[in-house]
């Protein structure tokens, strides 16, 4: 890469960087997840104590440290216009100021966790020693945040160099590490105490402090990145500023969605056991088919973000809405085979046929959520890569948690009860009245979210250019 590199200029060529970029940051993403797999499943074989422990403290930490990583994403796009621009010395700068802003969320982050009883007081009673497990689970994250959040800066830079196998190959590896370490730690073996859902939090600051060290000594050591003068330096009150001025609202944007699905589910678990267990696995298959549009989000932003820094709008531009086309072909194949499979995936999940019939009548709605959602991410990431973050969080904000959920609540539990089952009755037939309402309201807000996330990316672009 060199000072003037903003990326293709064709249309075939600017398809084949986009996918080019998508994968590796999928492949990451995926292995990402598997970390809170691999600790429901091996804690599982442990106790019920330490799977109720590693449920509870789980749903803690994504929620803290999804909005602190939404505000260390904001590199992505800062940096990738100073490529483009051709001012590699603030890639450099920039980078080294995101560590201290790393260290900084660290310990606002790791200030909330070490106090799992404020969290608890919403779940009513809990057996003392499932709060102690989760107590000392989280204790053992808080160690970890700090380099969760580094690493954020390898991963940024990365991105917005277009070098994403980087992340993916360290985060593959750290995958073969934690189940190791798991194994040692969960259940004791090699003579270690077994320590159950805390030991699955101490492998992961152990992973998390590796895969740091590897990220960190391969961009300190490798030919390419030293064209950056990557270096921490002082901290900068002003690009400081910089960062969090579009980082904060990005965090809330990352917020906002996670908050949803979480008060979705509390609302959801009302209507008993079979509808909370065909709730989850309609909102985890939503989640795994989300990595796609969030990767394809990630490389697009990137590389539209280089070509506005190189004042490449028409370039800028194409790259947006190729990543747009990218988004949508990829949403109608993910909902194509959500919708052909989802007898077999329902069995993959449960055997049970009260939870199977609750996520057969949901699963209907799941491929027009997926196509809509995956837009509503794009956009989001389009914006971003023009540094706008915060019109795009007030227009979710009200997409999402009005629509969506308020709305949800108002006609599948609130004073607005049964107005929805016409439609309910036909689009989701067989469905749970608060259920099936609660995803109907979603899809909507997710639709009213990209009409109007694209419409103001339009107007950016057409005031930019």
């Amino acid at each position: 890469m060199t000072a003037v590199d903003t990326g293709p200029q064709s249309f075939a060529a600017t398809l084949h960087a986009i996918l080019k970029q998508s994968w590796p940051i999928l492949v990451s993403s995926w292995a990402s997840m598997a970390f809170g797999v691999l600790d429901t499943s091996m804690t599982g074989h442990s106790s019920p104590t330490d799977l109720a422990a590693m449920a509870l403290a789980i749903s803690v930490y994504i929620t803290v440290f999804v909005g602190l990583m939404g505000v260390m994403h904001a590199l992505i796009p800062i940096q990738a216009q100073y490529v483009g621009a051709g001012d590699l010395e603030r890639v450099g700068h920039a980078w080294g100021q995101g560590i201290w802003l790393s260290l900084a969320l660290s310990v606002l982050g790791g200030a909330v966790m070490l106090f799992p009883d404020i969290w608890l007081s919403f779940s009513g009673e809990v057996a003392a020693d499932v709060r102690s497990r989760m107590a000392d689970y989280l204790l053992a994250l808080t160690f970890a945040l700090p380099a969760a959040l580094m690493f954020r800066t390898v991963y940024a830079l990365a991105n917005a160099v277009s070098r994403p196998k980087l992340i993916m190959m360290i985060n593959l590896g750290g995958i073969a590490l934690k189940v190791f370490l798991n194994w040692l730690l969960i259940f004791g073996n090699w003579g270690l105490p077994a320590l159950g859902a805390p030991g699955a939090g101490m492998a992961s600051a152990i992973v998390f402090w590796i895969s740091l060290g590897v990220g960190l000594w391969v961009v300190m050591r490798t030919p390419f990145y030293r064209q950056f003068h990557l270096r921490i330096g002082r901290p900068d009150i002003a690009a400081l500023w910089n960062i969090l001025k579009l980082g904060l609202p990005m965090g809330g944007s990352y917020l906002v969605e996670v908050c949803a699905f979480t008060f979705m589910s509390l609302l959801v678990a009302q209507e008993g056991t079979a509808v909370i267990g065909g709730h989850q696995i309609t909102a985890n298959l939503a989640a795994l088919a989300y990595m796609t549009p969030m990767a394809i989000g990630v490389a697009t932003s990137a590389l539209t973000a280089r070509a506005i820094g190189a004042r490449q709008l028409e370039q800028a531009h194409r790259t947006g809405m190729m990543g747009l086309v990218v988004g949508l072909c990829a949403a109608v194949i993910t909902a194509s085979c959500l919708f052909a499979g989802r007898e077999l995936i329902v069995s993959l999940y449960t055997n049970n046929p009260k939870v199977a019939a609750v996520a057969l009548s949901l699963l209907v709605l799941l491929p027009w959520f997926h196509i809509v959602d995956s837009m509503q991410c794009i956009n989001s990431y389009l914006l971003r890569a023009h540094k706008i973050a915060t019109v795009p969080m007030l227009l979710q904000t009200f997409a999402l948690m009005i629509i969506g959920l308020l709305g949800g609540w108002w006609f599948g539990f609130g004073p607005g009860l049964g107005f929805m089952d016409p439609l309910r009755n036909v689009l989701l037939a067989g469905s749970p009245i608060g259920a099936g309402t609660m995803w109907l309201m979603a899809t909507l807000g997710l639709s009213v979210s990209t009409l109007l996330l694209h419409s103001w990316y339009r107007y950016i672009v057409r005031r930019e250019a």
